[in-house]
C-alpha cells in the first residue's frame, strides 16, 4: 500500500477543499514532513486518514462527533447541506485506488441534523481506465491493511507507549497474528468447527418472506435507479461542456508563439498515451484468449508423459503388436483357404498353423487407436510450447507499453510544470485553465463511477429482493451434501492447527530477533525485548545473569513501541517475499503516519529513530511541531524528505502572537491572525524557488 494523495473538505479546522497533499513515495525521498504548532490540525490530518479508510479516530482526537467545520456550518443557511469529506489515493499491486467518505450536516435553527457517513472507490489498471470494484470498498481496504491494524500504521507518537502496556498486550498478540496470517488460519479452524456443528444438526424450513414489505423495498430502490439515471445523464452533458472549454483553452495556447510547440507537443503526447492504453488493453485481452483457449494444455503434461509410459509398456511386454492383425487371420480361418490359396479346413496342419497365429497377431483397431491418440497427444505438446511462448510475448508487450506510457506521462507532467512557470502571465493563466478544467471533468468523471456503484448495489438488491419472493422453503440437497463434508472438514482441521503451529513459531523467532536489533540500535540500555509464544511483547534485563522484567519509563516504551512496528514491516515484508503465503494481508508495501512522534524522547533517542524510521518503512508520513523537528531529527531526516507542508493556524483570539518557520531559506507562518471570527487552518506546500 503506496500512499499518493490525500485531501480534505470542511474536515475539522480545515475549511472549505484544501490543496491535494502530494506524499512523497521514491525508495530514497520516502518521507513527507507536515509542520504545524499544537491546535493548527496535526492530529485532525492523523485521524483524516483514519476516518477515510476506517471511519476510526485515534484516542486523542476530541469530540469525533464534531466533524464538519464549525465556519462552513456558522455561514450555511438553514437545512441547507455542509459537505465533509476526505478523498485518499494510494497504489496497490499495479492499480491504483481513489476512496472518497463524506457526510452532510443540516443546520437547523437551534440544531444541527447530521447525515450518515458513505465510501465510494474507484480503482484503475495500467490502462489508465478507472472502474468500481465488484466487492464492497471496505472489504477490499481489509484486504490490504485489516482496520484491526491500522493504530500500528497510523498513530500519536506521544501515545504510542500504550502499545506495551499490560493490559494492551493481548492486542499486539492478535495483531501480530493477524499479520502473520496466523489469525487466519484461526479463524479458518474457528468457521470448520462452526461448520461441522451446522453440518451435524438438521437443517431448518426457511420461514417465508413478508411479500408487502418486500415490494415496498423494490418501489423505493426503482425511485433511487431512475435519480441516479437523471444525474448521469446531466454528468454526460456536463463532461462534454467541459471538454469543448478544453479544447478552446487548448486551441489558444497554440496561438501563442511561445507556448505553441509546447501545447502541440502535449497534444501529440496524449494522442500517443491514448494509442499506447489501447494496445495495451488489447495485449490483456489476447492473454485471456490464449488462456482461455490454450491454458488447458499445459495442465497435461504429466498426463500424456503417463499415456507414452503405459504404450511403450505394451510394445514392451508384446500386448500392443504391429504387423498382421487378429481380425485378418480369423477371416482367414472362417473362409478355410489360405491366401496362397492352400486348404485351411479345421483339422489340416495348415489350419493348426494358421490358428496359432491368433495369439501372436494384434488388434488392427487398438493399434489404429493408439496411433490416433499418440498423434492428438504430439498435438498437445506442441500447443503448450505454443502457449507459453504467446504468453511470454505479450507480457513483454505489456511490460513495453508501461514503460512507455510511463515516460509519456513524465514527458507530460514536465510540460505541465514549464507551462505554469512561463513567465507570460497569460500562458500561466490558460494553464491554470486547463488545469482546473481537468480537475472538473476528473470529479465528475468519479461521481459517474460513485453513481454507477450505486447503482450496481441498487441493482444488486433488487435481485436479492426477487430471491427472497421465489425462494422455496426447504434446500433438502444440503442435508445430504452435510453428512459427505463431515469428515474432510474434521481432517481439514487437524492440517490447519498443524500448519498454524510451525509457521508461529518461526515467525516469532524472527520476529524477535529484529526487535532486540533495532532496540538495541536506538536505546542506550542495556535492555532486551522479548516476545513469548503468547506474542506478549516485554522489556527485560539480563545484567545479573537472571532475567527480570523492567520497569520501563514511557520514552522506552515509545522506543520499544517504534522498534516493534519496524520489526513487523521489515517481516512481514520478508516473510511475504519468501513464503510467497496467500494467507498474509495482500500487501508487503506498509506506509507510517505518525503524529509528534518524538514528544518523550531525549536528544539522542530522537537522532537515532529519525535515522531508523525511514529506513525501515517503506513510506513515512511525519507531522512535527517546529521544536520537535529541528536540530538532530532535522540534520538526520532532511535527505529522506521528498515532500514538505506547513499548517498556518488563524487563530480568532484578538493580537495573538503570531509565528513562523523557517525552510530551506523562505519563511513560512505557522500562526496568522484570522481575518474573521471563526478559526480555521490552511495548508501550504513547501516548493524550490521557481525563479
Amino acid at each position: 500500500m503506496k500512499l499518493i494523495s490525500i485531501k480534505l473538505c470542511n474536515f475539522r479546522s480545515f475549511y472549505g477543499i484544501t490543496p491535494e497533499i502530494m506524499l512523497a513515495d521514491s525508495d530514497i525521498t520516502n518521507t513527507t514532513v507536515i509542520h504545524g504548532n499544537n491546535g493548527a490540525g496535526k492530529t485532525s490530518l492523523l485521524n483524516a486518514f483514519t476516518w477515510v479508510l476506517y471511519e476510526r479516530f485515534s484516542a486523542a482526537f476530541a469530540s469525533t462527533e464534531q466533524l464538519v467545520n464549525k465556519r462552513a456550518i456558522a455561514q450555511a443557511q438553514n437545512n441547507e447541506p455542509v459537505q465533509c469529506w476526505v478523498e485518499l489515493a494510494w497504489e496497490h499491486d499495479n492499480k491504483r485506488y481513489l476512496v472518497k467518505r463524506q457526510c452532510r450536516v443540516y443546520k437547523a435553527e437551534n440544531d444541527i441534523d447530521a447525515g450518515k457517513t458513505e465510501l465510494y472507490m474507484q480503482f484503475a489498471g495500467d490502462d489508465g481506465r478507472w472502474l468500481i470494484p465488484s466487492q464492497q470498498p471496505e472489504v477490499i481496504i481489509n484486504q490490504i491493511l485489516p482496520s484491526s491494524l491500522h493504530q500500528y500504521f497510523f498513530f500519536d507518537g506521544e501515545r504510542i507507549e500504550q502499545i506495551v502496556r499490560s493490559d494492551k498486550k493481548a492486542e499486539i498478540a492478535e495483531a501480530t497474528k493477524m499479520l502473520l496470517g496466523v489469525e487466519v488460519i484461526n479463524r479458518s479452524i474457528k468457521h470448520l468447527a462452526e461448520a461441522k456443528k451446522t453440518l451435524e444438526n438438521d437443517l431448518k424450513a426457511i420461514g417465508d418472506s413478508g411479500i408487502k414489505q418486500l415490494l415496498k423495498q423494490q418501489n423505493k430502490i426503482d425511485l433511487e435507479l431512475e435519480t441516479i439515471k437523471n444525474r448521469q445523464n446531466e454528468i454526460l452533458q456536463e463532461i462534454e461542456n467541459q471538454q469543448t472549454l478544453k479544447k478552446t483553452a487548448s486551441s489558444h495556447l497554440r496561438e501563442l508563439d511561445s507556448a505553441k510547440n509546447l501545447q502541440e507537443k502535449r497534444q501529440s503526447l496524449e494522442n500517443q498515451k491514448q494509442v499506447y492504453q489501447e494496445q495495451l488493453r488489447k495485449s490483456r485481452e489476447n492473454i485471456k484468449r490464449i488462456i482461455s483457449t490454450r491454458g488447458y494444455t499445459v495442465l497435461l503434461g504429466e498426463t500424456t508423459a503417463n499415456f507414452r509410459y503405459i504404450i511403450d509398456n505394451l510394445k514392451q511386454n508384446g500386448e500392443l503388436k504391429a504387423g498382421i492383425s487378429r481380425e485378418f487371420v480369423q477371416d482367414l480361418l472362417n473362409s478355410q483357404k489360405c491366401i496362397c490359396g492352400a486348404d485351411l479346413t479345421s483339422g489340416t496342419h495348415g489350419h493348426q498353423n494358421v490358428s496359432k497365429l491368433l495369439n501372436q497377431a494384434g488388434s488392427s483397431i487398438v493399434e489404429a487407436t493408439t496411433i490416433r491418440m499418440g498423434s492428438q497427444v504430439d498435438e498437445i505438446d506442441k500447443q503448450s510450447v505454443i502457449f507459453w511462448e504467446e504468453l511470454d510475448k505479450e507480457q513483454v508487450e505489456i511490460g513495453k507499453f508501461r514503460e512507455t506510457i510511463s515516460q509519456i506521462e513524465t514527458e507530460l507532467d514536465n510540460i505541465q510544470d514549464i507551462l505554469r512557470k512561463d513567465p507570460s502571465e497569460e500562458i500561466r493563466n490558460l494553464q491554470k485553465r486547463l488545469e482546473d478544467i481537468e480537475a472538473k471533468i476528473t470529479d465528475l468523471t468519479l461521481e459517474q463511477g460513485r453513481n454507477q456503484q450505486r447503482n450496481e448495489t441498487y441493482q444488486t438488491e433488487l435481485e436479492n429482493l426477487n430471491k427472497q419472493i421465489s425462494r422455496q422453503k426447504l434446500n433438502e440437497d444440503r442435508q445430504t451434501l452435510a453428512q459427505r463434508r463431515i469428515s474432510a472438514t474434521q481432517d481439514a482441521i487437524e492440517r490447519l492447527a498443524e500448519v498454524k503451529s510451525r509457521q508461529e513459531q518461526q515467525f516469532r523467532i524472527q520476529l524477535e530477533k529484529k526487535v532486540q536489533e533495532i532496540f538495541s540500535e536506538i536505546s542506550v540500555t542495556p535492555y532486551i525485548p522479548k516476545i513469548n509464544d503468547k506474542y506478549e511483547l516485554t522489556l527485560i534485563e539480563n545484567t545479573s545473569g537472571i532475567e527480570l522484567p523492567v520497569a520501563a519509563s514511557t520514552g522506552q516504551n515509545q522506543i520499544l513501541s517504534l522498534s516493534f512496528i519496524s520489526s513487523i514491516i521489515d517481516r512481514v515484508r520478508e516473510w511475504s517475499e519468501k513464503q510467497k503465503m496467500l494467507m498474509l494481508p495482500e500487501s508487503s508495501t506498509f506506509p507510517i503516519v505518525m503524529d509528534s512522534p518524538f514528544g518523550s524522547l531525549d536528544e539522542i533517542n530522537r537522532r537515532q529513530i529519525a535515522k531508523i524510521i525511514p529506513r525501515m518503512a517503506n513510506q513515512l508520513i511525519v507531522l512535527v511541531t517546529k521544536t520537535q523537528w529541528r536540530g538532530k531529527v532535522e540534520a538526520e531526516m532532511k535527505q529522506r524528505v521528498g515532500r514538505e507542508y506547513v499548517l498556518t493556524y488563524y487563530s480568532s483570539k484578538p493580537n495573538c502572537e503570531q509565528d513562523y518557520i523557517e525552510i530551506k531559506g523562505e519563511r513560512y507562518p505557522l500562526v496568522k491572525q484570522s481575518p474573521s471570527e471563526f478559526e480555521y487552518t490552511e495548508i501550504m506546500e513547501v516548493r524550490e524557488n521557481d525563479f
